[in-house]
């Protein structure tokens, strides 16, 4: 098959303001790709591009050969899912029918719910603990219960390529983990799965495909072992460090070098 979603000779900007220029990139089916770079790189944009959110300036956004702008909303929702940074929830709305959403490109003009439907929630609210919470309030819930809805809602949608931007955001560290198991384990049974993250160290245990982004460029991608080396770390972040393997995982570790103490 044919690497479904690439992007050629692309522009993004907004309201005229250049964010990222001359990007060519492609994501690899069936991979976990993780985006990372330094703060106001442009990854955020770049995953916007690929979704649709934000249209190209110049250049072309492409699925299965095909211009991203000339699919329908529905076309494009079966087939990319998005969890954008900060997602508001309706007042007074419950777990479960916000998660129920999720399903809306398959509904018809009735609305019908199907059992395909309702098997499609539970197996999102199963995946992500929210089985017990299905009846609760989302307003009610803390922000790391809040972000695993909205991960569910994304897993109802069940689409063949998921894009997530910063995921981890508002969850602990056990509660990160299990999401990028979880993730993990959803490209493993076959999905395309493509995330923003900031934690290196995650990225490279988790990913089998980085793009690195600098100042609105992609300057380097592949596999977590080519990719994170110290001279990349330190082009892209300004981080002085050494890479070690994980004692877990064996996948690049970074690990920062402590800089000269400044006098107080």
């Amino acid at each position: 098959m044919n690497n479904r979603l690439t992007m050629e000779d692309v522009t993004m900007a907004y309201d005229n303001r250049v964010i990222a220029e001359k990007l060519n990139v492609t994501i690899p089916d069936n991979t976990f790709t993780a985006i990372i770079g330094p703060n106001g790189c442009g990854k955020s944009t770049l995953l916007r591009g690929f979704s649709r959110v934000l249209n190209p300036q110049h250049g072309k956004v492409l699925l299965d050969g095909r211009q991203l702008d000339s699919f329908k909303p529905k076309e494009i929702a079966r087939e990319l899912g998005l969890l954008p940074q900060t997602s508001i929830a309706p007042e007074g709305i419950r777990v479960y029918d916000l998660i129920s959403r999720g399903r809306a490109p398959y509904q018809g003009l009735i609305q019908q719910w199907r059992a395909s439907d309702e098997d499609a929630v539970a197996k999102a609210l199963a995946s992500t603990n929210l089985t017990e919470l299905a009846a609760r309030l989302v307003d009610e819930l803390s922000g790391g219960q809040r972000q695993r809805v909205w991960v569910a809602m994304l897993l109802a949608q069940q689409t063949p390529i998921m894009l997530l931007d910063e995921p981890t955001t508002f969850l602990d560290i056990a509660h990160q983990y299990e999401l990028l198991e979880l993730l993990r384990a959803f490209n493993e049974a076959g999905k395309t799965v493509v995330t923003v993250l900031h934690d290196l160290n995650q990225a490279a245990r988790y990913a089998d495909h980085l793009i690195v982004m600098k100042q609105g460029q992609i300057i380097t991608t592949g596999a977590p072992q080519d990719v994170i080396t110290t001279e990349l770390v330190k082009e892209a972040f300004g981080l002085d460090c050494i890479i070690a393997p994980d004692p877990v995982t064996g996948t690049p570790t970074v690990v920062p070098l402590r800089p000269e103490r400044v006098e107080i």
